[in-house]
């Protein structure tokens, strides 16, 4: 299917205080969901992998870098889809749809941003540093899968989830196999939220050729969607079996687990404001889990 290119219109610049608010629009800041659903896997891991809290320079490394790399996630993402975000009525506004942000101006934000992450993660150890290249090259590619796979949520999950080995690495120094449980994990989560906001374009994006999970799950989204979830709860219980937790932690399991239920009851007629409270809904989920890890290694 040939895709209909959609061009932003053409505006004159402003001066560049001016286009901070264009700016600060292009990174998400006005949108903190998505910094909040990377923060908590690697909050997850950061806690693990140090039996705890983590040291202070690391929490703040990562903590950081999760706004930067994010940031800049929704940089690319919007200068891969360009084509396609006008023509989609959530996403027509944004900077770059409009003229208001050029492409050349997104592409020097993204370089800014990765720069300082990067400067972020050289304070710790080599094979830290080693990971985060590949965590920058999930990042980048991450927005041209939807042009040709049905499943760049999947991708999303492993460009989203890379904090958790990177998180174990540098703690540990090593990326144990609990580590890649706990990121695969997050995968399957990510994946499902992800395939709620999905659902909120899935019209949209058949129309101009965008692929996406809920497209390939068609009238069979709810049912994928509970799957998606289970795995990932199952992964999750894998996880506390391994690390040997105690009830703080499956009862954390089990308050994102109502969460979970809730959203399926917003979504179950697939309504898009409704699927995108789903969506929004997930910063919970990730928090039940955080405040379960914390709570038990807190009360050993």
């Amino acid at each position: 299917m040939s895709y209909e290119r959609h061009v932003p219109p053409a505006a004159s610049r402003p001066d560049w205080r001016e286009r901070l608010p264009h700016y600060w629009k292009l990174v998400r800041g006005d949108r903190p969901i998505g910094w909040l659903l990377l923060l908590w896997p690697t909050w997850w891991g950061l806690w693990i992998a140090s039996a705890g809290v983590p040291p202070l320079w690391t929490l703040f490394v990562f903590s950081a870098g999760v706004w930067l790399t994010r940031s800049a996630g929704c940089v690319v993402n919007d200068y891969a889809d360009r084509w396609l975000d006008g023509a989609v009525e959530r996403t027509k506004h944004r900077p770059l749809a409009t003229g208001a942000v050029s492409g050349r101006e997104a592409l020097l934000v993204f370089a800014v941003l990765m720069l300082v992450a990067f400067a972020l993660v050289l304070t710790l150890n080599r094979l830290t540093v080693w990971l985060s290249v590949v965590g920058a090259f999930l990042a980048a590619s991450y927005p041209y899968l939807k042009r040709y796979t049905y499943l760049p949520q999947v991708y999303l999950g492993m460009a989203f989830g890379w904090g958790i080995p990177m998180a174990f690495a540098a703690v540990q120094g090593e990326v144990p196999p609990v580590a890649w449980v706990l990121y695969v994990a997050n995968i399957f989560w990510a994946t499902g939220y992800d395939t709620w906001y999905a659902m909120v374009d899935r019209d949209d994006d058949i129309r101009m050729g965008a692929k996406s999970t809920a497209i390939l799950f068609g009238e069979l989204d709810l049912v994928a969607q509970g799957v998606l979830y289970a795995l990932a709860f199952a992964a999750l219980a894998l996880v506390g079996r391994e690390a040997a937790t105690g009830p703080s932690y499956w009862a954390g399991l089990g308050v994102a687990a109502l969460f979970v239920a809730y959203q399926f009851a917003l979504a179950r007629h697939r309504d898009r404001e409704a699927c995108f409270r789903a969506f929004l809904n997930n910063h919970w989920v990730g928090l039940a889990v955080f405040l379960g890890i914390a709570a038990d290694y807190a009360l050993r």
